[in-house]
C-alpha cells in the first residue's frame, strides 16, 4: 500500500506537466484558426478584373470561350504501344472551366485535364493550314499545374496536314509535325521542342529532339511557354517571357538534321599486326637480389612490453553469476547444467586479462610481388580507326525551318495529376501579335495569382521573446531546456519562487525524486531485507508531503505567476530598449 501511495502521487504531478503542456496545444489551435480566417479576407481582398475575348487575328487563336466544343473533338481511339500488344482507351475526360486555383481573371476559362493516372486525347482543326515556309512561326499557350505534376506530361502536338485526319481518331501514332511543352516524371523535367523531319533522299520522317533542353517550372500559378522558329533556322524558347533557350535546328537538335559526310567504313579491319598497346613491361628489368617476396606484411613487436596491470590469472569470460538453473531442468535427460559464460567484469577495469601476448605492427621489410615497371611501347601505333568513305546516304538540308504543313493541333498526354490547365493558344507568324496577347492575359492575371499564392501562405512564426511564449509542440527539447534554465536560474535566489513560477519544472524534479525513492524501496522490498528505519521513515513523509506538494504546486502555478511574470516583463522592457 504504501507503494502504490508514492505511486499515485507521482502520476499525478506527470498528469499536471500533460496538462500545462495540453493547454499551450490549445493555445497553438485558437491561434491558428485565427491566421487561417486572417488569411481567407487578405485572399478574398485580391481585386480580379474580368476576362474579355481577345481581337487579335491569327491563324490559329484559342481562349476557350462557349463555342469551344465547335472547335474541339474528344478522341475515341486507342492507343498504340509499340512496346507491348496492349491497347489503351483513351478516357479521361476534359472540361472548360476556371481554375479553383489561384484564379486571376474571373470569367476566364481554360480546357482542363479531369482524370489522374488516364490517357487523355482532343485535338481542333486549322480552318487553314499553316505553312511556314520562309516565315516566322510562333507557337505559345498557357499552362496551369493546379495540382502540380509529379509525373505526365503538358505538351502540344501540332499535327501534320492530312485530308484523312479524323479528330475522333487522334492518338499517340497520329502524324505530327512539332511536339512542344513542359514533360515530368521523377528525375526527368524539361520543356520538350521536337520536330519531324523529312528525309529528302528516303522520304522517311525522323524525330528531331532538341539537346540540353530547359526546365519546365512546376508552380501552380499559370506559366506561359512561347516557341519561336525564325527563318534563318534559329529557335528561341521562353517561359513566362523570359528567354530559357536559343540555339539553331541544324546544331542542336540529336539526331542532326544533315548526316555525316563521311563514314566508317564497315568493311575495313584491323591488321593482326598493329599494335594498339601505348605501355608495356619493362622487359629488360629484374628484381632486385635484396626484394623479399615472402617477408610478411606484419611482425611481432619485440620492443612490446606487459603492461603493469595485466591480470595473467583471470580468465576472458566466467560463468554469470546471475544465472539460475531453470525450474525445469532434468540432469538425468538433460545433463549437468552450466551456467553460460559472460565477460569477466575484472578485466574491463586493466588493460586485459588471460595470457599476455605482444601486438604485432607493419613489417618495414615488407615489399610484396615484384611486378617490372612500365615503359613507352616503341612499337606502338595508336588508336586503329576503321578508314572514312563517302556516305552513300548523305544529303544536305539547309531549311529545316520549313516544317511539313499543319492542319491541326491536338493535346495527347497521360498523367498522374489532374486539373492541368491549357488556355491562350497563339499559333501563327508574328511575334508582336504573341506579345500582344500576352499582355492580355497572361501579363494581368500572373501578378494577381503571385499576389494571392503570397497571401494565403503561412506566415513565418514569430520568435519567442521569453521561455514563457515557448509552445512544448514546437520544439519539445527547446522548451524543456529553456523552461530548466530559467526554474535554474530564479532557483538560485528564491527556491519558492522558482516553484511558483515554473511549475512544470518543479513538478518534474519532483517525478524523478519520487521516483527514485520507489525503486530504492523496491529493490529492498523484493531482496526481503527489511528497509532501514530512516529509509521507511522518508517513504511515510513522501507519501504525505506528495499530496500536500501536489496542492502547492497547482497553487504556486496560479499565485506566482503573476508576481514573476511582472518582473520578467520589466527585464524584457530593459532587454529591448527604446526604438531609436
Amino acid at each position: 500500500m504504501r507503494l502504490n501511495a508514492v505511486l499515485a502521487s507521482a502520476l499525478y504531478s506527470s498528469a499536471a506537466l500533460l496538462g500545462h503542456v495540453r493547454a499551450d496545444d490549445a493555445d497553438d489551435v485558437a491561434a491558428a484558426s485565427s491566421t487561417s480566417i486572417e488569411e481567407s479576407s487578405i485572399s478574398s481582398a485580391v481585386e480580379k478584373p474580368t476576362f474579355t475575348a481577345s481581337n487579335l487575328k491569327a491563324p490559329f487563336l484559342e481562349q476557350f470561350t462557349d463555342d469551344w466544343e465547335s472547335r474541339w473533338a474528344r478522341s475515341h481511339a486507342k492507343k498504340e504501344d509499340s512496346k507491348t500488344d496492349e491497347e489503351f482507351a483513351y478516357v479521361g475526360t476534359w472540361a472548360v472551366e476556371e481554375p479553383h486555383v489561384l484564379k486571376g481573371i474571373e470569367g476566364d476559362k481554360g480546357l482542363v485535364v479531369k482524370n489522374q493516372a488516364a490517357h487523355h486525347a482532343i485535338s481542333a482543326k486549322f480552318e487553314k493550314k499553316i505553312d511556314n515556309t520562309d516565315k516566322t512561326l510562333v507557337v505559345q499557350y498557357e499552362v496551369k499545374l493546379q495540382n502540380g505534376l509529379e509525373c505526365g506530361g503538358a505538351y502540344m502536338k501540332l499535327l501534320q496536314e492530312n485530308k484523312e485526319l479524323h479528330a475522333e481518331q487522334f492518338s499517340n501514332a497520329s502524324p505530327y509535325v512539332i511536339m512542344f511543352g513542359p514533360d515530368k516524371c521523377g528525375a526527368t523535367n524539361k520543356v520538350h521542342f521536337i520536330f519531324k523531319h523529312k528525309n529528302p533522299k528516303t522520304g522517311e520522317y525522323e524525330e528531331k529532339h532538341m539537346k540540353n533542353a530547359p526546365m519546365a517550372r512546376i508552380v501552380k500559378t499559370t506559366s506561359l511557354y512561347t516557341l519561336i522558329v525564325k527563318p534563318d533556322q534559329t529557335f528561341e524558347i521562353k517561359i513566362d517571357g523570359e528567354s530559357m533557350k536559343t540555339g539553331s535546328l541544324l546544331e542542336d537538335f540529336s539526331p542532326s538534321v544533315n548526316p555525316d559526310i563521311e563514314i566508317d567504313d564497315s568493311k575495313d579491319s584491323k591488321p593482326e599486326d598493329w599494335v594498339d598497346e601505348a605501355r608495356i613491361a619493362d622487359p629488360e628489368a629484374t628484381k632486385p637480389e635484396d626484394w623479399d617476396e615472402d617477408a610478411p606484411y606484419e611482425i611481432v613487436d619485440e620492443e612490446a612490453t606487459k603492461p603493469d596491470d595485466w591480470l595473467d590469472d583471470e580468465p576472458t569470460m566466467i560463468p554469470d553469476p546471475e544465472a539460475e538453473k531453470p525450474e525445469d531442468w532434468d540432469d538425468e535427460e538433460d545433463g549437468d547444467w552450466i551456467p553460460p559464460q559472460v565477460p569477466n567484469p575484472k578485466c574491463d577495469e586493466v588493460s586485459g586479462c588471460g595470457k599476455w601476448e605482444p601486438p604485432t605492427k607493419k613489417n618495414p621489410a615488407y615489399k610484396g610481388k615484384w611486378s617490372a615497371p612500365f615503359i613507352d611501347n616503341l612499337a606502338y601505333k595508336g588508336i586503329w580507326k576503321p578508314r572514312k568513305i563517302a556516305n552513300p546516304d548523305y544529303y544536305e538540308d539547309n531549311t529545316p525551318a520549313n516544317f511539313e504543313p499543319m492542319g491541326a493541333i491536338g493535346f495527347e498526354i497521360w498523367t498522374m495529376q489532374n486539373d492541368i490547365l491549357f488556355d491562350n493558344i497563339y499559333i501563327g507568324h508574328s511575334i508582336e501579335d504573341a506579345e500582344k496577347l500576352k499582355a492580355e492575359t497572361y501579363d494581368i492575371k500572373h501578378p494577381i495569382e503571385v499576389k494571392e499564392d503570397e497571401a494565403t501562405k503561412p506566415k513565418p512564426a514569430t520568435p519567442p521573446k521569453s521561455p514563457m511564449d515557448l509552445k512544448f509542440m514546437d520544439d519539445p527539447l527547446l522548451y524543456v531546456r529553456e523552461k530548466f534554465d530559467l526554474f535554474w536560474t530564479i532557483a538560485k535566489k528564491d527556491p519558492v519562487q522558482a516553484a511558483k513560477f515554473v511549475p512544470e519544472i518543479a513538478g518534474g524534479l519532483g517525478v524523478v525524486a519520487l521516483t527514485l525513492i520507489v525503486l530504492i524501496v523496491s529493490v529492498l522490498i523484493s531482496s526481503g531485507a527489511s528497509p532501514p528505519p530512516a529509509v521507511k521513515k522518508a517513504a511515510e513523509n513522501l507519501k504525505q508531503s506528495a499530496a500536500d506538494t501536489k496542492d502547492q504546486v497547482v497553487d504556486a502555478a496560479s499565485s506566482g505567476t503573476e508576481k514573476v511574470q511582472a518582473e520578467i516583463n520589466k527585464r524584457a522592457t530593459r532587454s529591448s530598449g527604446p526604438a531609436e
